[in-house]
């Protein structure tokens, strides 16, 4: 008789105890009325949405402003002065990686710049204080400025095409040019703004721009404050020191979504020419020793001939 609650216990039925039967299930044990016992599992506390909130967040805000750092940035465009390549209101990725490893401008790439004057010589002229937009406002636009979603107020940058690099000579004699970048004509037509002249009513140049600068100019020629407007500063040039990276690619809207290329007018033969100068001339730098040690080679032949003859001719004649 006393066996068998074990074997009932074992085959998964009911156990007769002293409160009553209770079911066991296949074997297992029965927990206690509280839900503890030694077979109790107890449910994983999942965390709160709102409390793993602020984490995401924290994470976003790390990978955005690292992003804005190193990688690429976001502008948007203000003026009307690089139509029609760029509307106002666009939105470019400007990029921000290539210069940490010594990328500099190159002739015919878009840049964004930050005003390289102060004062009486800013491009941008005066500054003004930002528009007041309320404690919460400011809260919110400083923000999005620090992770680069959008301008910050203090910022003062622009956008142009680089015409010329350091070392070059650029020049537009009259109002129909062409703008000569090192005698080379270039050809605009793909990307100034219809109807406008390449120099429009401000000719300049020749000018030989300082090593580390550029010179800039708006693809909208009649509506663009660039280099040509900013002589006393650097001749008009900006140092490459304030740009802040090469714009590739309008983001937005979407249906203006685009890569900024380089026109082909800019990898014409001979633009190069201050740079191509320098081969040839370290080639005439070594070919003069070269010709040289040659020659008197020569001459030492010759003098080492004339002297076997004329040995030979002393001692026939003694014979």
């Amino acid at each position: 008789m006393s066996q068998a609650p074990v074997a009932a216990q074992a085959s998964g039925d009911a156990v007769e105890g002293p409160d009553g039967p209770k079911d066991t299930g296949s074997g297992g044990v029965t927990p206690d009325e509280d839900g503890e016992g030694p077979g109790a599992t107890r449910p994983k506390k999942q965390r709160s949405f709102w409390k793993e909130l602020p984490i995401l967040v924290g994470i976003a805000l790390v990978l955005a402003l690292i992003i804005k750092t190193f990688l690429v940035q976001a502008f948007s465009i203000p003026s009307d002065s690089m139509q029609d390549t760029l509307q106002r209101g666009d939105r470019v990725l400007v990029d921000k990686l290539t210069p940490w490893f010594g990328a500099k401008p190159e002739r015919g790439e878009v840049v964004v710049f930050h005003d390289p004057g102060k004062g009486s010589q800013s491009w941008l002229g005066p500054e003004t204080q930002p528009q007041e937009t309320g404690p919460l406002g400011s809260g919110v636009q400083k923000v999005l400025s620090f992770i680069g979603l959008m301008p910050s107020a203090e910022e003062r940058d622009l956008i142009k095409r680089v015409i010329a690099v350091g070392g070059d000579t650029v020049e537009c004699q009259g109002a129909g040019g062409p703008v000569k970048v090192n005698g080379k004509a270039l050809d605009e037509k793909s990307y100034i703004f219809p109807g406008n002249s390449p120099c429009d009513d401000k000719p300049f140049g020749p000018i030989k721009v300082p090593k580390d600068h550029i010179w800039v100019m708006g693809d909208h020629r009649q509506d663009s404050l660039d280099s040509r407007y900013h002589p006393t500063l650097y001749e008009g040039t900006v140092p490459v020191s304030d740009v802040v990276g090469r714009a590739i690619v309008v983001a937005w809207p979407v249906n203006r979504w685009s890569f900024l290329p380089v026109p082909g007018t800019f990898d014409q033969p001979g633009l190069n020419a201050a740079a191509a100068a320098v081969p040839p001339a370290l080639g005439l730098a070594g070919a003069v020793p070269l010709v040289l040690w040659r020659r008197r080679r020569l001459l030492g032949r010759t003098t080492s001939v004339a002297a076997v003859k004329s040995a030979a001719d002393r001692t026939s004649s003694k014979g």
